[in-house]
């Protein structure tokens, strides 16, 4: 019984938008909500010296954006949250994808100015795809904005999704004054500061208190939009959300932590607890005793000082002891942990038990982890859904420095083990090429292996169009293609064979040419 009770407590989403749209402050007042921080980092202020919590690498205080996936956990209201706050930048949208394949729910935070960007509509299409619940924060209400029923039809039209809102505002930039909260029928008046939270007035919208509050022509604007809403949305039913049909709308201010509380405490008593997970084998259900877990995040250094490398799981069933062996099912292998922790971002706790829904880091200094390996009881089992993606920037990576030859290797292969971008070996020259989503992927490798490995690399250029996976049954074939296209023939990470195309052109010549030849463009078949 007491297995099913901390799995129902679970709640493990994550937070995902264009950049800039305040998802990492967001992240930040959800803490500070959960008593978990103390004090709110204000991220880009340089009058205060602190940084997000969740964007702890050097390069992101530098640069004010987040470029991994952060975990942290914390208790609220007899729950225990699960956040990751995911990159918003499209550079590192791989990551973002991997993350998704871990959470119940997603919380999508949208810019009252800006509305739906391109980077929130291709996250969508993933959340889609895999049936999670989606609630939506629209941000940024003390700035100027567009109409809040502009918002919601834009809402609708980009992400292919019913919407309810569940608090309505007043007014906005200068002007705003709050927002009624439409779940708990109660006034949320705004007062501007970073630090305190807001106070709420329980009434119910009809009462004559709601002049006194915020005034004649307010309170009627206020009246007639909630009916209006009440007409054009259908009632709230918890059902369609969590079958990610329909998605709640709350309005705030993350950064003067207005309209974050109502968002939490909806979101424990709605967005659903660990789901059941398909495996290659089974449906793996999260209230089964034996435990089952696979990786779907690697981080090298965690703690610059150790050079120490962490393997994220998330726990799919059961429960996960400390010092207790299981099974690495690529390995068939036993393996016991003597120090799993769990995450504050940067800052780790060494953990007894987790349950289904948790996430674990598990030291892994020998590359004994890579994406997508399964840890269990003892069953067999192997999860699905942690593909990586046919990059679309190539360039060759040449040492800068010979006395660091060994620094600069043990770097990339620490870094590709995280999925941060993909290496291949050309077979005919034996050069490495990395390839990666996005341009700034190079600029972190290169910063990340001078600052945590000590080794300077250079880039070289090479035109490439797309990295493709290639198998066929028929083997005289494949020989006959791997002799022909002899230049172009690399290998990834794991030893198989990819051809590098060099233009559209060339990659259709080939695959006419080569009718039982099968080219993927993920690394998942």
């Amino acid at each position: 019984m007491l297995l099913k009770q901390e799995i129902q407590r679970r709640r493990t989403f994550a937070i995902i938008s264009h950049p800039d749209a305040g998802k990492t402050t967001l992240t930040e007042k959800l803490l500070l909500f959960g008593g978990a921080i103390h004090v709110a980092g204000a991220v880009k202020s340089n009058k205060i010296k602190k940084t997000a919590t969740s964007d702890w690498m050097e390069i992101e205080k530098q640069r004010g954006i987040s470029v991994a996936t952060s975990v942290m956990g914390f208790e609220y209201n007899d729950h225990k949250i699960n956040i990751l706050d995911t990159p918003g930048h499209q550079d590192f949208a791989e990551d973002t994808y991997r993350t998704l394949t871990a959470v119940d729910s997603v919380i999508v935070v949208v810019d009252v100015a800006k509305g739906v960007e391109t980077q929130t509509r291709k996250l969508m299409e993933v959340c889609r795809m895999r049936h999670t619940p989606v609630m939506i924060f629209v941000n940024k209400l003390d700035r100027e904005g567009r109409d809040p029923f502009e918002i919601l039809d834009e809402l609708e039209a980009e992400l292919q999704i019913s919407v309810r809102p569940l608090s309505w505002p007043i007014d906005m930039g200068e002007r705003f004054k709050g927002v009624y909260n439409l779940f708990e029928n109660c006034l949320d008046l705004y007062q501007p500061s970073k630090q305190i939270v807001t106070e709420s007035v329980h009434l119910d919208i009809q009462s004559p208190e709601l002049e006194k509050h915020i005034g004649g022509n307010l309170s009627k604007k206020l009246r007639d939009d909630v009916e209006l809403l009440t007409e054009v949305y259908p009632e709230f039913d918890r059902d369609e959300y969590l079958a990610g049909r329909l998605a709640p709308v709350f309005f705030g201010s993350a950064l003067n932590n207005f309209g974050v509380k109502e968002l939490l405490d909806c979101f424990v008593q709605i967005a659903p607890s660990p789901k059941p997970i398909q495996a290659e084998e089974r449906v793996v259900d999260p209230y089964e005793e034996p435990f089952s877990g696979f990786i779907f995040k690697i981080h090298a250094n965690m703690d610059p000082n150790h050079r120490s490398c962490i393997a994220f799981v998330k726990v799919c069933s059961g429960k996960f002891e400390r010092n207790v062996n299981y099974k690495h099912i690529r390995f068939n292998r036993l393996m016991r942990f003597s120090s799993p922790t769990a995450f504050m971002a940067q800052k780790k706790e060494i953990l007894d038990e987790a349950y289904a829904g948790d996430i674990v880091g598990l030291p892994d200094n020998g590359g004994t982890f890579k994406i997508g390996d399964t840890l269990t009881s003892g069953e067999e089992l192997h999860f699905k859904g942690l593909p990586s993606f046919s990059p679309e920037m190539f360039k060759y990576i040449e040492n800068a420095d010979p006395m660091k030859s060994k620094q600069l290797q043990r770097g990339i292969d620490q870094l590709m083990d995280e999925g941060v971008a993909q290496l291949f070996v050309n077979q005919f020259n034996g050069r490495k090429i990395i390839g990666t989503v996005g341009q700034l992927q190079f600029e972190v490798i290169q910063y990340r292996l001078l600052h945590e490995y000590g080794a300077q690399c250079r880039w070289e250029p090479i035109s490439l169009f797309k990295a493709c996976w290639i198998e066929s049954d028929d083997a005289a074939q494949l020989v006959d293609f791997k002799k022909r296209k002899y230049q172009y023939m690399a290998s990834d990470k794991e030893g198989r064979d990819v051809f590098l195309a060099e233009s559209n052109y060339l990659l259709m010549m080939a695959q006419q040419d080569f009718k039982n030849i099968k080219f993927h463009f993920n690394s998942e078949f």
